[in-house]
């Protein structure tokens, strides 16, 4: 425990430890590991054991916390005990052939399920650099097939140069974004029992436990933003929960459970449509969260934008979005940002108006100061995707658990 202290401490104090360490605005130097030794990272919010580097291997450090260096790490910093960690004997030097460490990185990842061995050469009878740990995404800088078209991903870590067989790992095919709206009993049910976007508790309930035996990660949208820009490491099993508009259903039945798990969400609310008081439970009517209802989830959930005036629709039923010039667009933009900071000073993300979106929309939302937008475009998100246009998935109340694991998992959406 007092391990995992220091490192947080480390962390804390040394927030851009990251950059310090992929700027190398304090000089590194090689060092040589004297013994198998145990790396840790942050990963997502917690720090966690991140494998391991063999003996006799040479990483590039730079000082860190008094029993630690640190070294780089994926988007950010590992730590390795100083105890296992030696200068370099004589006129030993890192002679990596493998590539080029300036290369950039290359909006791939590679997804680890189990300790995963690293070479120092694309062929597992070369030596062993070290392991990854299970539960991590990890950075790809490049990819090749050996001599039995077997594939073969590079990756790097402490300024050494790695292999990893694509039998040992997959590549990422991205992280999903469940998306919800209302949630009812089934007995209670009558009048949205045909509709898509309506869940039953049951459904719900059911899809939450199965994401917690499954080990899954609820990340939040700050984090969601991190992994498309290339800054941040996260777990191989993670998990984005959504719900759009605001409703009163949300704060009655999916705030509990989410909250029994230890889960976290996102509310894009409809900012116009929240009420200065609760209203009286109606299961047969669209009813919107309250100001106190709000409030009084900011332990599970994080609220952000689902515009304040346009989730409308026009004669013609279409999004009255899509026939708005852009500053109308932006006004509105702005105004729901300005609405919810009552509950949220950090109102940077967007959920358009029944998925509705075009090229106005897109640089209002940039204009507005928003940093991503999600689409209702059927999808998972990856690194480097246009951040106003981010994919989402529905699981829907008749979808059987094997149905979401199959669209959770980390397959290729077709």
């Amino acid at each position: 425990m007092s391990r995992l202290i220091t490192l947080l401490l480390l962390l804390i104090t040394c927030s851009t430890s990251a950059s310090i360490v992929s700027e190398q605005r304090i000089p590194a130097h090689y060092m040589q590991t004297t013994e198998d030794a145990n790396i840790w990272a942050q990963v997502g919010d917690k720090v966690v054991t991140v494998g391991n580097i063999r003996a006799g291997q040479i990483l590039a450090v730079v000082p860190g916390a008094e029993d630690y260096y640190a070294f780089r790490f994926g988007f950010g910093s590992g730590f390795i005990d100083k105890g296992h960690l030696s200068e370099v004997k004589g006129n030993q030097r890192v002679e990596d052939s493998l590539g080029d460490l300036d290369k950039p990185l290359s909006n791939q990842n590679l997804v680890t399920w189990q300790d995963t061995p690293l070479y120092t050469a694309p062929d597992n009878r070369s030596e062993q650099f070290g392991t990854l740990a299970e539960n991590l995404r990890y950075p790809i800088i490049d990819k090749l097939k050996d001599r039995l078209n077997q594939t073969w991903f590079q990756i790097r870590i402490g300024n050494r140069l790695a292999w990893v067989s694509s039998l040992d790992a997959q590549e990422d095919s991205g992280i999903p974004v469940l998306t919800y709206h209302h949630i009812l009993r089934d007995e209670e049910n009558i009048r949205f029992r045909h509709t898509s976007t309506t869940t039953s508790v049951r459904a719900f309930t059911n899809q939450m436990n199965w994401l917690r035996d499954q080990r899954y990660t609820t990340l939040s949208m700050y984090q969601l933003e991190g992994y498309v820009r290339n800054r941040m490491n996260l777990p191989a099993r993670s998990v984005v929960i959504t719900f759009d508009d605001g409703l009163k259903s949300v704060n009655r039945y999916a705030y509990p459970i989410l909250r029994e798990y230890g889960f976290k969400a996102t509310a894009f609310i409809i900012s116009s449509r929240i009420k200065l008081k609760p209203q009286k439970w109606d299961p047969k009517s669209l009813q919107f969260m309250s100001v106190s209802e709000l409030n009084s989830m900011h332990d599970v959930f994080d609220v952000q934008s689902h515009t304040h005036f346009l989730h409308r629709v026009d004669d013609g039923m279409h999004p009255i979005l899509l026939s708005r010039n852009y500053h109308n667009i932006l006004f509105d933009f702005k105004r729901s940002r300005r609405a919810l900071a009552q509950f949220n000073p950090h109102v940077l993300y967007l959920s358009y108006p029944f998925g509705s979106y075009n090229d106005i929309a897109i640089k209002a939302a940039d204009d507005a100061g928003f940093h991503l937008a999600v689409t209702t475009v059927r999808g998972k998100v990856k690194p480097g995707d246009n951040p106003f246009l981010l994919k989402r998935l529905y699981v829907l109340r008749t979808d059987s658990l094997e149905t979401m694991a199959r669209l959770i998992s980390n397959q290729p959406q077709g």
